[in-house]
C-alpha cells in the first residue's frame, strides 16, 4: 500500500504550519493515494520519524517522501535522506522513495507571473525604470543559491527581458538592501519586491520592516511588495508530480524547463507516440 509523506520545513509561527497541513489536505483529493500525511523537519510536530510512523501504522508497505522546500540544501541532501536511513533500519519490509523538491518548475512561473499581477506588474508596460528583485531565504548551499539565479532568469525572458535582480534574507549575499541598490543603479523607479517564501513567518515579518525602511528612505521611488509565493493552487500540481515521480521511482533529469519538453507536452501525443512505436516495432518483430 502507498503512502506520500509530505516534510515541510516548519515555523516559529504556527500559522506557517496550520497553511504546510491545510495545503496537504487540499491535495489528499487529487492525489490517488490511499495514505497521505504530513510532518516537519522542525519547529512543529510530527517529526519526520513520527510521520513515518503513522504511515506505517496505516498500513503503509511503500513510503514516497516529498520535501516541501524550493530548493536542494542541507535539509533535503543530509537531514531527509539520515531520517530515511533510520528508517529503513527499523522497517526492513517497507519500501522508501525520495522525491525531489520544486527547483525548476513551468508551474513556478506562473505563481510568480500571478504574484506580480496581483500587485500591478505588468510585462507589456514594464521598462528600464521598472525592476522586480526576488529575496530568497539564502543558504549556505551554493548549489540552492544558484538555482535562484536561473529562476530570475527565467522569469525576466518570460516577462519581456524586465530587470529581474536578486537577494537574499540571510546566510549569503546581496542583502535586500544591496538588491534594491542594484535596482536603482540601473535606473529603476518601480520596484517589485517577491518574498520567494513558502509560508508567511518571521521572514515575511522582517520583509515588512524592510518595505517600510525602503519606502521612507526613498520618497522617489515606488516599492511594492507581493504577496509571498505561499502554497499557490498551481503549487500542487508541481508536488503532485514529485510523489507521483517518488512513486514511480523515476528521478528525472533536468528537464522540467525544457521549451523541447513543454512543447512535446502540449503539441504531441507523446505516449500514443511511443505505443505506435512499439506497435510498429512488433509488427517488424514478426
Amino acid at each position: 500500500m502507498n503512502a506520500v509523506l509530505f516534510i515541510g520545513h516548519g515555523s516559529k509561527k504556527n500559522e506557517g504550519n496550520s497553511e504546510i497541513a491545510q495545503f496537504v489536505e487540499s491535495m489528499k483529493p487529487e492525489l490517488d493515494v490511499p495514505i497521505v500525511e504530513t510532518c516537519y523537519l522542525e519547529f512543529a510536530q510530527p517529526s519526520i520519524a513520527t510521520g513515518i510512523e503513522r504511515c506505517i501504522e496505516r498500513g503503509a508497505t511503500k513510503v514516497a517522501l516529498i520535501p516541501m522546500m524550493f530548493f536542494a540544501a542541507g535539509h533535503s541532501k543530509i537531514h531527509i535522506p539520515d531520517a530515511i536511513d533510520h528508517a529503513k533500519e527499523k522497517y526492513p519490509a517497507v519500501e522508501f522513495s525520495y522525491g525531489r523538491p520544486i527547483d525548476v518548475h513551468d508551474k513556478l512561473f506562473d505563481i510568480l507571473e500571478s504574484r506580480l499581477s496581483d500587485c500591478g506588474f505588468s510585462s507589456e508596460s514594464s521598462n528600464e525604470e521598472v525592476s522586480i528583485l526576488l529575496v530568497g531565504r539564502g543558504s549556505s548551499d551554493a548549489d540552492a543559491n544558484s538555482q535562484l539565479y536561473k529562476i530570475s532568469r527565467l522569469l525576466s525572458e518570460r516577462l519581456q527581458m524586465t530587470n529581474v535582480e536578486l537577494s537574499f534574507i540571510g546566510v549569503t549575499t546581496p542583502t535586500v538592501e544591496e538588491g534594491v541598490q542594484r535596482c536603482l543603479k540601473l535606473g529603476a523607479k518601480t520596484i517589485y519586491i517577491v518574498p520567494y517564501f513558502f509560508f508567511t513567518g518571521i521572514l515575511m515579518d522582517r520583509m515588512e520592516d524592510k518595505l517600510a525602511n525602503f519606502t521612507s528612505e526613498y520618497d522617489d521611488v515606488v516599492f511594492k511588495m507581493t504577496d509571498y509565493l505561499g502554497f499557490h493552487p498551481a503549487l500542487k500540481t508541481i508536488f503532485i508530480d514529485r510523489a507521483v515521480e517518488a512513486l514511480g521511482g523515476s528521478a528525472k533529469l533536468n528537464c522540467d524547463m525544457c521549451e523541447y519538453r513543454l512543447h512535446a507536452l502540449a503539441h504531441m501525443d507523446v505516449h500514443h507516440h511511443h505505443h505506435d512505436h512499439d506497435h510498429d516495432h512488433h509488427h517488424v518483430l514478426k
